[in-house]
């Protein structure tokens, strides 16, 4: 099934029909997204690293999750296939496949499905309409990035601090200087490298493809986002899509505060999801980068993180009564559209 899961696209597949062995399977699926090729011309990815996406959805063993979802990201130029981190945007997909799937019984007017994000091991819960036990697509919901409006999913998001590098705070500390740029390097479901834009030369208000025709900034950009990667504890992320670097700015839309995400030196037209969580985050973290910059709600109000396309309203509870603080939960709401159900034909092998 081809779906649209927030401001990403993807293919959905339940495990049993792809193989067991993970080198099989990843081989299968650059032949099915057409890669490696900048355009894709021979699958049904959309040379984009946002719609080079899979979703493999199963029941889930675990007693506290009805689906299993394992995210891999297909590389759109290079034969790669990497399940080093979620996808936030294409969960919200996944709730809706598992009842069309036929994994999770539909309610009759709502149904909630709570999904094991196998890459962290966390756990989110998607909520959405299902009137009559039919997934609803349709509705007056609009996100940020995407024309139009559909029905709304809302995710919940547990256990997801650390989960890449095992701490909220993986350095240890809630500022570093790395490379010679002040960062917070933190991971809320999203290994983050949070710096100020001022300090590598842009204001934060640049288009994303102002952003990519600055090949001096790209470099920045993949030393830094190196650099941190071993402060991290993630090793060599030469070649890796993790840690994301986000550049923050004073907000200029009424939101919490202007970001520019590259993914991992692409500039990203909006900002993911768990990347935008782990981002508000650190915007409640006294001397994080960013929270000096910062235009904070109230206590427990949705933050608005402001990116090229828009904004991504993210909610955020953290105790701060312990050291280091500690995350309880995060939520916000995507949009979800099932583009189309069928059967692909991959070239040979």
């Amino acid at each position: 099934m081809l779906m649209r899961g927030g401001t990403s696209k993807g293919a959905y597949f339940l495990a049993g029909d792809l193989p067991a062995d993970p080198a099989e399977r990843d081989a299968l699926l650059l032949r099915v997204m057409g890669s490696p090729d900048p355009r894709q011309i021979d699958g049904v990815g959309g040379a984009h690293p946002l719609t080079s996406k899979v979703a493999v959805v199963s029941r889930s063993s675990d007693p506290g999750a009805d689906v299993d979802y394992l995210f891999l990201q297909v590389g759109v130029e290079d034969a790669t296939v990497s399940a080093a981190q979620n996808c936030g945007n294409i969960l919200a997909g996944v709730g809706p496949f598992a009842v069309e799937r036929g994994l999770v019984a539909p309610g009759a007017d709502r149904t909630r499905v709570r999904v094991r994000m196998l890459n962290s091991g966390g756990l989110a819960t998607a909520e959405f309409a299902t009137p009559g036990g039919t997934v609803r697509y349709d509705g007056d919901t609009a996100i940020s990035g995407v024309p139009g409006t559909a029905a709304e999913v809302l995710l919940d998001f547990a256990d997801t601090e650390g989960a890449t590098c095992g701490a909220l705070l993986p350095t240890g500390a809630v500022r570093d200087v790395v490379d010679g740029i002040e960062v917070t390097c933190l991971d809320n479901g999203m290994p983050v490298v949070v710096a100020a834009a001022r300090d590598l030369g842009i204001t934060g208000d640049e288009t994303a493809a102002e952003l990519a025709a600055d090949a001096e900034l790209a470099a920045r950009v993949q030393s830094l986002r190196i650099a941190a990667g071993r402060l991290m504890g993630l090793g060599d992320v030469t070649a890796a899509p993790v840690p994301k670097t986000t550049l923050v700015a004073p907000p200029r839309h009424g939101g919490a505060v202007g970001t520019r995400t590259f993914i991992p030196v692409r500039p990203h037209e909006s900002i993911g999801v768990l990347g935008a969580v782990t981002v508000a985050t650190a915007l409640l973290l006294p001397g994080a980068v960013g929270h000096d910059l910062a235009e904070l709600p109230g206590p427990g109000a949705a933050m608005g993180i402001e990116h090229p396309s828009g904004r991504l309203d993210v909610q955020v509870e953290l105790d701060t009564g312990r050291t280091p603080p500690r995350v309880r939960r995060s939520r916000l709401v995507r949009t979800a559209r099932k583009l189309f159900d069928g059967r692909v034909f991959p070239r040979a092998s």
